[in-house]
Protein backbone atom coordinates (compact mmCIF):
# COMPACT_ATOMS: atom_id res chain seq x y z
CA UNK A 1 0.00 0.00 0.00
CA UNK A 2 1.40 3.40 -0.97
CA UNK A 3 1.34 5.89 1.94
CA UNK A 4 -0.76 8.38 -0.07
CA UNK A 5 -3.66 5.94 -0.49
CA UNK A 6 -5.73 4.09 2.12
CA UNK A 7 -7.99 1.07 1.92
CA UNK A 8 -11.02 3.32 2.38
CA UNK A 9 -9.97 5.35 -0.68
CA UNK A 10 -9.53 2.14 -2.69
CA UNK A 11 -12.97 0.98 -1.57
CA UNK A 12 -14.49 4.35 -2.54
CA UNK A 13 -12.80 4.26 -5.94
CA UNK A 14 -14.07 0.76 -6.65
CA UNK A 15 -17.60 1.54 -5.39
CA UNK A 16 -18.14 5.12 -6.56
CA UNK A 17 -15.55 5.34 -9.33
CA UNK A 18 -14.03 8.41 -7.68
CA UNK A 19 -11.84 9.31 -4.69
CA UNK A 20 -9.82 12.30 -3.52
CA UNK A 21 -6.05 11.76 -3.13
CA UNK A 22 -4.64 14.61 -1.08
CA UNK A 23 -1.18 15.81 -2.13
CA UNK A 24 -0.63 13.32 -4.94
CA UNK A 25 1.36 15.88 -6.97
CA UNK A 26 2.22 18.25 -4.10
CA UNK A 27 5.96 17.87 -4.72
CA UNK A 28 5.50 18.41 -8.46
CA UNK A 29 3.30 21.54 -8.50
CA UNK A 30 6.01 23.92 -9.69
CA UNK A 31 7.21 21.45 -12.31
CA UNK A 32 3.67 21.01 -13.63
CA UNK A 33 3.05 24.77 -13.67
CA UNK A 34 6.17 25.18 -15.79
CA UNK A 35 4.95 22.43 -18.11
CA UNK A 36 1.54 24.07 -18.46
CA UNK A 37 3.25 27.39 -19.29
CA UNK A 38 5.28 25.58 -21.95
CA UNK A 39 2.10 23.96 -23.31
CA UNK A 40 0.27 27.31 -23.49
CA UNK A 41 3.22 28.91 -25.28
CA UNK A 42 3.53 25.99 -27.71
CA UNK A 43 0.18 24.23 -28.18
CA UNK A 44 0.06 20.78 -29.72
CA UNK A 45 -2.03 19.62 -32.71
CA UNK A 46 -5.06 18.83 -30.52
CA UNK A 47 -5.18 22.16 -28.66
CA UNK A 48 -8.58 23.84 -28.51
CA UNK A 49 -10.13 27.10 -27.41
CA UNK A 50 -13.56 26.16 -26.09
CA UNK A 51 -15.44 29.47 -26.07
CA UNK A 52 -18.01 30.81 -28.48
CA UNK A 53 -18.38 34.52 -29.37
CA UNK A 54 -19.89 36.28 -26.38
CA UNK A 55 -18.45 33.85 -23.82
CA UNK A 56 -16.15 35.47 -21.29
CA UNK A 57 -12.68 34.45 -20.14
CA UNK A 58 -10.62 31.71 -21.77
CA UNK A 59 -11.01 27.92 -21.71
CA UNK A 60 -7.96 26.20 -23.22
CA UNK A 61 -7.34 22.48 -23.38
CA UNK A 62 -4.71 20.28 -24.98
CA UNK A 63 -3.62 16.66 -24.66
CA UNK A 64 -1.03 14.07 -25.68
CA UNK A 65 1.98 16.32 -25.10
CA UNK A 66 3.98 14.43 -22.46
CA UNK A 67 6.56 13.14 -24.94
CA UNK A 68 7.45 16.70 -26.01
CA UNK A 69 7.06 18.57 -22.71
CA UNK A 70 9.86 17.41 -20.39
CA UNK A 71 8.13 18.61 -17.22
CA UNK A 72 5.17 16.31 -17.87
CA UNK A 73 7.41 13.36 -18.68
CA UNK A 74 9.39 13.88 -15.47
CA UNK A 75 6.22 13.91 -13.35
CA UNK A 76 4.76 10.86 -15.06
CA UNK A 77 7.86 8.78 -14.39
CA UNK A 78 8.97 10.16 -11.01
CA UNK A 79 5.79 10.99 -9.08
CA UNK A 80 3.65 8.64 -7.00
CA UNK A 81 1.04 8.45 -9.77
CA UNK A 82 2.07 4.94 -10.89
CA UNK A 83 1.90 3.10 -7.55
CA UNK A 84 -1.18 5.01 -6.40
CA UNK A 85 -2.93 4.15 -9.67
CA UNK A 86 -2.03 0.48 -9.28
CA UNK A 87 -3.52 0.44 -5.78
CA UNK A 88 -6.75 2.18 -6.81
CA UNK A 89 -7.23 0.05 -9.94
CA UNK A 90 -6.14 -3.15 -8.16
CA UNK A 91 -3.79 -3.69 -11.09
CA UNK A 92 -0.30 -5.20 -11.24
CA UNK A 93 0.85 -2.85 -13.99
CA UNK A 94 0.22 0.72 -15.04
CA UNK A 95 0.53 2.10 -18.57
CA UNK A 96 0.44 5.73 -19.66
CA UNK A 97 -2.50 6.62 -21.90
CA UNK A 98 -2.15 10.39 -22.17
CA UNK A 99 -1.92 13.72 -20.41
CA UNK A 100 -4.50 16.52 -20.60
CA UNK A 101 -4.19 20.19 -19.65
CA UNK A 102 -7.26 22.35 -18.98
CA UNK A 103 -6.93 26.07 -18.21
CA UNK A 104 -9.85 28.32 -17.25
CA UNK A 105 -8.80 31.92 -16.87
CA UNK A 106 -10.61 34.19 -14.37
CA UNK A 107 -14.15 35.04 -15.39
CA UNK A 108 -14.57 32.06 -17.73
CA UNK A 109 -18.31 31.57 -18.08
CA UNK A 110 -18.35 28.22 -19.88
CA UNK A 111 -18.63 25.07 -17.79
CA UNK A 112 -16.96 21.81 -18.72
CA UNK A 113 -19.94 19.82 -20.05
CA UNK A 114 -21.06 16.62 -18.32
CA UNK A 115 -19.40 13.67 -20.07
CA UNK A 116 -17.70 10.31 -19.63
CA UNK A 117 -14.15 10.00 -20.96
CA UNK A 118 -14.34 6.30 -21.82
CA UNK A 119 -16.63 6.54 -24.85
CA UNK A 120 -14.16 8.90 -26.57
CA UNK A 121 -11.31 6.40 -26.12
CA UNK A 122 -10.25 3.20 -27.88
CA UNK A 123 -9.17 1.79 -24.50
CA UNK A 124 -11.79 -0.51 -22.97
CA UNK A 125 -11.81 -2.12 -19.52
CA UNK A 126 -12.58 -1.36 -15.89
CA UNK A 127 -8.99 -1.01 -14.64
CA UNK A 128 -8.27 2.60 -15.51
CA UNK A 129 -7.88 5.91 -13.70
CA UNK A 130 -7.69 9.61 -14.45
CA UNK A 131 -5.98 11.94 -12.01
CA UNK A 132 -7.30 15.52 -12.21
CA UNK A 133 -5.06 17.87 -10.27
CA UNK A 134 -5.41 21.66 -9.95
CA UNK A 135 -2.32 23.84 -9.91
CA UNK A 136 -4.28 26.61 -8.16
CA UNK A 137 -6.62 26.46 -5.15
CA UNK A 138 -10.14 25.62 -6.34
CA UNK A 139 -13.56 25.92 -4.76
CA UNK A 140 -16.46 26.37 -7.18
CA UNK A 141 -14.38 25.41 -10.26
CA UNK A 142 -13.48 21.98 -8.88
CA UNK A 143 -14.18 18.74 -10.73
CA UNK A 144 -17.66 17.25 -10.18
CA UNK A 145 -18.18 13.48 -10.49
CA UNK A 146 -21.38 11.40 -10.38
CA UNK A 147 -20.86 8.53 -7.94
CA UNK A 148 -21.36 5.07 -9.42
CA UNK A 149 -21.83 6.24 -13.01
CA UNK A 150 -18.96 4.02 -14.18
CA UNK A 151 -21.28 1.05 -13.53
CA UNK A 152 -24.23 2.26 -15.60
CA UNK A 153 -25.64 -0.22 -18.14
CA UNK A 154 -25.13 2.15 -21.08
CA UNK A 155 -22.34 4.67 -21.72
CA UNK A 156 -23.18 8.32 -22.35
CA UNK A 157 -23.04 9.53 -25.95
CA UNK A 158 -19.93 11.75 -26.26
CA UNK A 159 -20.31 15.24 -27.69
CA UNK A 160 -18.00 17.94 -29.03
CA UNK A 161 -17.49 20.65 -26.42
CA UNK A 162 -17.54 23.67 -28.73
CA UNK A 163 -20.10 22.74 -31.38
CA UNK A 164 -22.15 20.62 -28.93
CA UNK A 165 -22.73 18.03 -31.68
CA UNK A 166 -22.68 14.25 -31.22
CA UNK A 167 -19.24 12.66 -31.52
CA UNK A 168 -20.59 9.39 -33.02
CA UNK A 169 -23.77 8.43 -34.88
CA UNK A 170 -26.48 7.56 -32.35
CA UNK A 171 -26.90 3.83 -32.95
CA UNK A 172 -28.77 3.14 -29.72
CA UNK A 173 -25.63 1.96 -27.99
CA UNK A 174 -25.37 5.17 -25.97
CA UNK A 175 -27.64 7.09 -23.61
CA UNK A 176 -28.23 10.84 -23.87
CA UNK A 177 -26.23 13.12 -21.57
CA UNK A 178 -28.21 13.31 -18.32
CA UNK A 179 -28.69 16.30 -16.03
CA UNK A 180 -27.25 15.05 -12.72
CA UNK A 181 -28.60 17.90 -10.61
CA UNK A 182 -32.12 17.77 -12.04
CA UNK A 183 -32.17 13.99 -11.69
CA UNK A 184 -30.94 14.03 -8.08
CA UNK A 185 -27.73 12.10 -8.69
CA UNK A 186 -25.00 11.94 -6.04
CA UNK A 187 -22.29 14.41 -7.08
CA UNK A 188 -18.85 14.25 -5.48
CA UNK A 189 -16.77 17.43 -5.42
CA UNK A 190 -14.12 18.87 -3.15
CA UNK A 191 -12.37 22.12 -2.41
CA UNK A 192 -8.77 21.38 -3.39
CA UNK A 193 -5.25 22.70 -2.96
CA UNK A 194 -2.55 22.62 -5.65
CA UNK A 195 -1.27 19.06 -6.07
CA UNK A 196 -4.38 17.35 -4.68
CA UNK A 197 -5.96 14.98 -7.19
CA UNK A 198 -9.39 13.59 -7.94
CA UNK A 199 -8.96 10.00 -9.08
CA UNK A 200 -11.85 8.84 -11.26
CA UNK A 201 -12.69 5.98 -13.58
CA UNK A 202 -12.97 6.67 -17.33
CA UNK A 203 -16.65 5.71 -17.05
CA UNK A 204 -17.54 8.31 -14.42
CA UNK A 205 -19.79 11.13 -15.59
CA UNK A 206 -18.04 14.37 -14.70
CA UNK A 207 -17.89 18.08 -15.47
CA UNK A 208 -16.94 21.40 -13.89
CA UNK A 209 -18.46 24.83 -13.49
CA UNK A 210 -17.03 27.91 -15.15
CA UNK A 211 -14.35 29.83 -13.31
CA UNK A 212 -16.09 32.85 -11.83
CA UNK A 213 -13.20 33.59 -9.46
CA UNK A 214 -10.50 36.21 -9.87
CA UNK A 215 -7.70 33.63 -10.12
CA UNK A 216 -6.69 31.12 -12.79
CA UNK A 217 -7.70 27.48 -12.68
CA UNK A 218 -4.95 25.41 -14.24
CA UNK A 219 -5.46 21.65 -14.13
CA UNK A 220 -3.24 18.75 -15.15
CA UNK A 221 -4.86 15.39 -15.89
CA UNK A 222 -3.10 12.08 -16.32
CA UNK A 223 -4.88 9.04 -17.78
CA UNK A 224 -3.49 5.63 -16.83
CA UNK A 225 -4.35 2.05 -17.82
CA UNK A 226 -4.40 -1.23 -15.89
CA UNK A 227 -4.28 -4.96 -16.52
CA UNK A 228 -7.64 -5.52 -18.25
CA UNK A 229 -7.44 -2.66 -20.79
CA UNK A 230 -7.73 -3.73 -24.42
CA UNK A 231 -8.04 -1.91 -27.74
CA UNK A 232 -11.63 -1.53 -28.95
CA UNK A 233 -13.10 0.02 -32.07
CA UNK A 234 -15.71 2.78 -31.73
CA UNK A 235 -18.40 3.95 -34.21
CA UNK A 236 -16.08 6.70 -35.46
CA UNK A 237 -12.65 8.30 -34.94
CA UNK A 238 -11.67 8.39 -31.29
CA UNK A 239 -10.19 11.19 -29.20
CA UNK A 240 -7.24 11.00 -28.91
CA UNK A 241 -7.05 9.42 -32.38
CA UNK A 242 -3.41 8.18 -32.38
CA UNK A 243 -3.29 7.76 -36.17
CA UNK A 244 -1.32 4.79 -37.45
CA UNK A 245 -1.34 2.85 -34.18
CA UNK A 246 -1.92 -0.46 -35.97
CA UNK A 247 -3.69 -2.17 -33.05
CA UNK A 248 -6.50 -4.70 -33.45
CA UNK A 249 -9.56 -5.26 -31.24
CA UNK A 250 -8.76 -7.28 -28.11
CA UNK A 251 -5.04 -6.45 -28.08
CA UNK A 252 -3.23 -4.78 -25.19
CA UNK A 253 -2.19 -1.25 -26.02
CA UNK A 254 1.27 -1.22 -27.56
CA UNK A 255 3.94 -0.49 -24.95
CA UNK A 256 6.20 1.53 -27.25
CA UNK A 257 3.44 4.14 -27.51
CA UNK A 258 1.87 3.59 -24.09
CA UNK A 259 4.77 2.64 -21.81
CA UNK A 260 4.50 0.76 -18.54
CA UNK A 261 5.48 3.15 -15.74
CA UNK A 262 4.87 0.87 -12.77
CA UNK A 263 4.70 -2.88 -12.28
CA UNK A 264 4.49 -5.12 -9.22
CA UNK A 265 5.92 -8.61 -9.08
Amino acid sequence: MHPLVTQSQIDAFQRDGVALIKGLFAAEVETLRQGIDRNLASPGPYAAENLKPGDTGRFFDDYCNWTRIPEFETVIHNSAAGPVAAALMQSKRVQVFHDHVLVKEPGTSKPTPWHQDGPYYFADGLQNVSFWSPMDPVTSASLRCVAGSHLWDKPVLPTRWLSETDFYPDTGAYMPVPDPEAEGMEIKEWEMQPGDAVAFNFGVLHGARGNTSTTRRRAFSLRLLGDDIRYVERPGPTSPPYPGHGMKPGERLREDWFPVIYETT
